[in-house]
C-alpha cells in the first residue's frame, strides 16, 4: 500500500489496534492518569537482555576496538557482578568520559544493578565536574584519562566519590597515579576475568529511577534530570512505532525480510546527551545496530566511515548533516549505503532537506523534537511529510500529549477551550509516560516546570496546525521584543538559511535605547563566499515583515559557538556582541 493510500493517521490507527506491538492503553504512572504503551518492556534489564538474540553481530567500534553482542554481554554481565559489590539500588553512578566502549558497557552495568547512571557533560571543567558529583552525591565515578587530570585535584572535595574507574587505552603502559583517600583503577583491572554469564539478578520495575541527565544550563547551574525505566524505553516504543508507521505508508511491511541486513549508525552526538543515550544507544542495543564511535566529529574522517563501515543512519543535530554534505570531498565517497539521516536536538533550516535528498538519494531526512525532559522524542517528521512541512517537526506520538498554552495561563492542565491552529502561538506543554518526574533535589525547580497533573513546561515557543503537526518557533528566552513586537528568532534564522552564500547563522536581541531591542544575525558564509550585510536584510526582508529585518548583521569567519549537543549559545553571542 502506498503513501497515497494510506494517511499518516491510518497507519498509526492500525499500528495501535487493539491485539497490535503498539497497542495503548490508559494507566496511572507515579498517581497521574495518562496512556502508555501496553506491550512494551518494562526495565532496561530487559533492553540489554535482547541484545543477546544479536549474537556474533558487531555492536561497538571504535578506532581499532571491535566488540560484538555477545562479546559486550559477556563484558557488561561481569562488570555487573563487579558493581553489585560496591553500589546498591539507588546509588549515584556517574560517567564522566568521551565516547568510548567502556561508556556503553558501564551504562548497561549500572541500570542492571538498579544504580542511577548519572553521565556529566564531558566538556566540563573541573569545577563543572566537581558540582555534578557533588550534587548527584555519585559514589562510583567511570572516567577517562582526560577527565580524570580535570577531577583528581578535588577528589578530596568529594567525600561521597569512593571509587574511580578509568577508561583508558587497553594497551597503556603507564600506571594510574594513586589517590590517598579514593580507590582509583583501570577499567580492565577491575572487571578482571570475564566469568559471569548473565548480569546478577536485581529486582526493578518500570517507574524506578535508572538516570539522571544534566540539562545544558544554559541558565543557572545545570539540572539533574531523573529518568525511570518506563520514561527511557516509551522512547525507544515511540522511536519503533515511528519506524514501522514510515514503513507502512511507504508500502513496506515491517520485518517482512527473513534475514534484514543491520543497520550501521554514525553516532556524532555524545552519549551523556538524550539523544547519543536515550535515541541511540538504547534502541541499537535492542534492534542490532552497529553503532560506530569518533573521537571528536571531524567532516571528511566521517565520510571515510561513512565509506568504510557502510554506515545507514547519519544524524544528531543539523550541523553534523550540513557539514557532511558541505565537505568538498563529498562527491570522493561512496555514500550510497546512507538511507536515513535523522537530527534534532537544534532548529533545523527549513532548506536543508531539499540538499540532503540532493546529497542522499536513497536517504530519508527526518528531523525530531525532544528534551531532556521528556527523555528525548516526543515527536518526529519523517519522509514526504518532512518534504511537505519542512518547518515542522512533526505530530506527537500517541501515548504523548501536547498544548499550546497561552503565557497567562495559570492552570495545571490544559482544557479543551484552549486554542488551537496555524496562527496560534504560545509555550508548549507536553505530557505522557516519557516525561520526568522532576530534577534532582531542586523541589523548587521542579514546581516550576511540572505540573500536579503531569505536564511538563517546555519554554519553547510553539504552534500545532490543523493536522497536529508542530511548529517550534522559539525559546521563550531566546523571543526577541522589538519596539513591542515580539521577534521568533528561528523564523529569521529559516529565511536567512535561504540564501545560498550561507552556511550558518544565528539571531539574537541586542539593545537598543528606544526600541528596547533590536534584530542582530550572526553569520557564517560558505567556504569562498563574499557578500555585505545589506545583502542578508534585502534577503529576509523580501520574505519577512519590516520588524523581523535584522539591522545589525555580523560575519564570523569562525564557527557559532555550540554546547555539546549542537545548540547554538545565544548567551555567549549576545555578551560579545554587546
Amino acid at each position: 500500500m502506498g503513501t497515497d493510500q494510506l494517511t499518516l493517521g491510518d497507519a498509526g490507527a492500525q499500528l495501535i489496534a487493539p491485539g497490535q506491538l503498539f497497542e495503548i492503553e490508559r494507566a496511572r504512572v507515579n498517581g497521574i492518569d495518562m496512556t502508555v504503551w501496553k506491550n512494551a518492556p518494562q526495565t532496561l534489564r530487559q533492553i540489554l537482555d535482547m541484545s543477546q538474540h544479536h549474537g556474533d553481530l558487531e555492536f561497538l567500534v571504535y578506532e581499532n576496538q571491535r566488540y560484538t553482542f555477545r562479546e559486550h554481554y559477556a563484558l557488561v554481565a561481569t562488570l555487573a557482578h563487579r558493581l553489585i559489590e560496591r553500589v546498591a539500588k539507588g546509588d549515584r553512578v556517574a560517567i564522566a568520559a568521551r565516547n568510548l566502549p567502556q561508556w556503553v558497557m558501564a551504562f548497561w552495568a549500572s541500570v542492571s544493578v538498579g544504580a542511577i547512571v548519572t553521565p556529566l557533560n564531558a566538556w566540563w571543567t573541573s569545577e563543572e565536574l566537581s558540582y555534578g558529583l557533588h550534587d548527584s552525591g555519585s559514589s562510583l565515578l567511570f572516567v577517562d584519562e582526560e577527565r580524570l587530570e580535570r577531577i583528581y585535584e578535588l577528589l578530596n572535595d568529594l567525600p561521597d566519590v569512593t571509587t574511580v574507574v578509568v577508561m583508558g587505552d587497553p594497551e597503556r603502559s603507564v600506571p594510574l597515579r594513586p589517590h590517598p583517600r579514593v580507590s582509583i583503577v583501570s577499567f580492565e583491572e577491575f572487571v578482571g576475568d570475564i566469568d559471569h554469564a548473565i548480569p546478577p539478578d536485581v529486582e526493578l520495575s518500570a517507574d524506578d529511577d535508572a538516570t539522571m541527565l544534566y540539562t545544558s544550563g544554559t541558565t543557572g547551574h545545570p539540572k539533574g534530570a531523573v529518568g525511570s525505566h518506563r520514561n527511557i524505553i516509551t522512547n525507544f516504543m515511540n522511536l519503533s512505532f515511528a519506524a514501522h508507521r514510515s514503513a507502512l505508508r511507504a508500502g513496506v511491511t515491517p520485518n517482512a525480510s527473513a534475514a534484514p541486513s543491520q543497520n550501521a549508525g554514525l553516532l556524532n552526538v555524545p552519549f551523556f546527551h538524550a539523544t547519543g543515550c536515550y535515541a541511540v544507544l538504547v534502541p541499537s542495543t535492542a534492534a542490532g545496530s552497529k553503532i560506530v564511535l569518533m573521537h571528536h566529529f571531524d567532516a571528511r574522517r566521517a565520510l571515510e566511515i561513512i565509506q568504510r563501515e557502510r554506515i545507514s543512519m547519519i544524524g544528531g543535530v543539523p550541523t553534523v548533516a550540513m557539514q557532511i554534505i558541505d565537505d568538498p570531498d563529498f562527491d570522493k565517497y561512496d555514500t550510497s549505503s546512507v538511507v536515513s539521516i535523522a537530527y534534532g536536538g537544534a532548529p533545523a533550516p527549513p532548506e536543508l532537506v531539499t540538499r540532503l535528498r540532493a546529497r542522499f538519494p536513497l536517504g530519508q531526512p527526518s528531523n525530531g523534537y525532544g528534551l531532556t525532559e521528556t527523555s528525548a522524542a516526543i515527536a518526529s517528521n519523517p519522509g514526504a511529510d518532512y518534504v511537505a512541512k519542512p518547518s515542522s517537526c512533526g505530530p506527537c506520538y500517541p501515548v504523548n500529549e501536547v498544548a499550546v498554552v497561552p503565557e497567562d495561563y495559570v492552570g495545571n492542565e490544559p482544557g479543551d477551550d484552549l486554542a488551537r491552529g496555524p496562527d496560534v502561538l504560545g509555550e508548549l506543554w507536553i505530557k505522557g509516560p516519557n516525561v520526568i518526574r522532576g530534577y534532582w533535589n531542586k523541589p523548587e525547580a521542579t514546581t516550576r516546570a511540572f505540573t500536579p497533573a503531569g505536564w511538563f513546561r517546555t519554554g519553547d515557543i510553539a504552534k500545532i496546525d490543523d493536522d497536529g503537526f508542530i511548529f517550534i518557533v522559539d525559546r521563550a528566552k531566546d523571543m526577541i521584543i522589538r519596539g513591542g513586537e515580539k521577534v521568533y528568532s528561528v523564523i529569521v534564522e529559516a529565511a536567512i538559511f535561504e540564501h545560498p552564500d550561507v552556511q550558518d547563522c544565528a539571531v539574537v536581541g541586542v539593545p537598543h535605547p528606544i526600541l528596547g531591542e533590536e534584530v542582530a544575525a550572526v553569520v557564517v558564509l560558505r567556504p569562498g563566499r563574499v557578500i555585505e550585510a545589506e545583502e542578508i536584510s534585502r534577503h529576509v526582508a523580501a520574505r519577512l515583515a519590516k520588524f523581523e529585518v535584522p539591522t545589525k548583521v555580523y560575519f564570523r569567519s569562525s564557527a557559532l559557538p555550540r554546547n555539546p549537543q549542537g545548540k547554538v549559545l545565544k548567551r555567549e553571542l549576545r555578551e560579545s556582541l554587546a
